[in-house]
């Protein structure tokens, strides 16, 4: 049976009409909200954590619990999440997605206590998992003309890549003038937005409204998934030797292959193999996966280095890495809408990768003396120009020819690339910047002040090197995956309007 006859079979009632070009671009606005609102907070509380740790008095060896209860429910529930937009309708998982996430995070504001906090935290990542998939879809089925998607696209992956670096500069912000509670209530008046929005704007469709939940995949991949971030992150407070950390690895392996097995054999997959079976699509999923690794060099080890080193407020850290945001958004819009459509994406996505490669090597000649001018802001805007080229054409291309009774999980597989990519990079720099800082120290003065700072400075540059090869490796993944010319989408797999 074709994609088209299922997708036609899950339609029920009369088809609602395409909206208006000026509608198209109000959902557009709506979804980037919700999309900006799950993206901040995987780093917007990163920046408060000190000042939460003071309030709450939680320990050093809790505090990274804050991150991860989020990132756990996240990544592990995203396919699940994506799969429920399919079955019960986009807008209803929007709006339920969007209520549930003001709600927990107003729960995390207000908390009292360490165990209330992580608690909200982790119902963040719970509700996130649902909206996220069902933002990404929304834009997928309702943006089917190819000029039109390329800009729709253009917008949410910037989203996407910048939504890390105005975290910590929203978080900056809200921690220094307010209180780090405000890092979490902020969600709620933007949740304000998205939810009248949404709810005005879209209209609600089952395009898999004949398939049933596969409840053993779902189990399979939510604990794959589980235990791989789980295990990434382990090796950032133990080690890779320890059974907490590769023991949940090969868990998280053998859970993900088994998953993988049983796909070919469900009546209703969770995942179908035709979405991961397309050449392109599947070299998108690794740029993503990659680039979010990668990433993270920039976004962790530099807020280390500009706050302990050069002495930034979280305020300024945040406004230093505006330039590379907006380095970001310009080269989103020339590869989706310019570049992609003309010479195809295993010309632009490589070069995107290696540029930012290129600007991330530029990066290790950080001094203990620098200044961010000359030392950062220059290759800043190197790797906001790259990773602009790789992130939102890898996205569009990603989702692009998915029929309409996939959209949803198609998406919700870009989210959890990007947020295993990002614990993977998060565990892997983190590992090796310390090894790096380790050995320096090894022979050396370790009271002497000099001797610290330039330890902390060989863990930085380590980290930046590590992420230059991420990017590397993308770029040579990229050139030999996808496929040479403008990609052709087929009118039968299209997305279909349903809004």
């Amino acid at each position: 049976m074709s994609s088209k006859t299922l997708t036609d079979g899950a339609r029920t009632g009369t088809e609602p009409a395409p909206p208006s070009s000026a509608r198209k671009w109000w959902i557009l606005a709506v979804v980037a909200l919700a999309q900006l609102m799950v993206v901040l907070d995987a780093t917007i509380v990163n920046i408060a954590l000190p000042s939460a740790q003071a309030d709450l008095g939680f320990s050093d060896g809790n505090r990274q619990w804050i991150v991860t209860a989020y990132a756990l429910a996240f990544a592990s529930l995203l396919l699940l999440g994506g799969r429920i937009a399919d079955l019960f309708g986009r807008k209803t998982a929007f709006l339920v997605g969007v209520v549930g996430f003001a709600a927990v995070s107003a729960l995390g504001g207000a908390a009292t206590n360490f165990e209330m906090l992580v608690t909200a935290r982790a119902l963040q990542g719970v509700f996130g998992a649902l909206l996220a998939p069902a933002a990404l879809s929304l834009l997928n089925t309702t943006f089917t003309d190819a000029k039109e998607r390329a800009r729709a696209f253009s917008v949410y992956g910037a989203i996407a890549g910048a939504g890390g670096a105005v975290g910590l500069l929203l978080g900056g912000i809200l921690t220094d003038a307010l209180d780090w509670r405000w890092t979490l209530y902020v969600n709620v008046a933007i949740a304000v937005l998205a939810f009248a929005g949404g709810w005005i704007l879209l209209a609600n469709h089952r395009d898999a409204g004949n398939s049933k939940l596969d409840v053993p995949g779902t189990v399979l991949v939510a604990a794959g998934l589980f235990s791989l971030v789980y295990g990434f992150s382990n090796a950032e407070t133990h080690d890779w030797g320890s059974p907490e950390t590769w023991g949940f690895l090969i868990a998280g392996g053998v859970l993900l292959v088994a998953f993988a097995w049983w796909q070919t054999r469900a009546e209703h997959p969770l995942l179908p193999l035709r979405i991961l079976l397309d050449r392109n699509r599947a070299a998108s999923f690794l740029a993503v996966l990659l680039s979010g690794a990668g990433m993270f060099g920039v976004f962790l080890f530099l807020t280390y280095y500009l706050q302990l080193n050069l002495g930034f407020s979280p305020t300024k850290t945040g406004v230093a890495f505006l330039p590379m945001v907006g380095a970001l958004m310009v080269t989103a819009q020339l590869g989706t809408t310019v570049l992609v459509p003309r010479i195809g994406p295993k010309a632009v996505i490589p070069l995107g990768f290696a540029v930012a490669a290129v600007g991330m090597a530029w990066l290790t000649g950080i001094g203990v003396g620098s200044d961010y001018v000359s030392t950062v802001l220059p290759q800043l805007v190197v790797i906001g120009i790259g990773l602009g080229l790789v992130m939102p054409p890898a996205m569009q291309m990603a989702t692009g020819g998915v029929a309409a009774e996939d959209a949803g999980v198609a998406s919700a597989t870009v989210n959890a690339m990007q947020q295993v990519g990002g614990s993977i990079g998060t565990a892997l720099l983190n590992t090796l910047a310390a090894s790096a800082a380790t050995d320096y120290l090894a022979g050396r003065d370790a009271t002497s002040k000099l001797v610290q700072a330039q330890a902390t400075i060989e863990s930085y540059t380590t980290a930046f090197w590590w992420s230059a090869g991420l990017f590397v490796a993308g770029a040579v993944i990229a050139f030999l995956l996808f496929r040479r010319g403008v990609p052709q989408q087929d009118a039968d797999a299209a997305p279909v309007v349903h809004m």
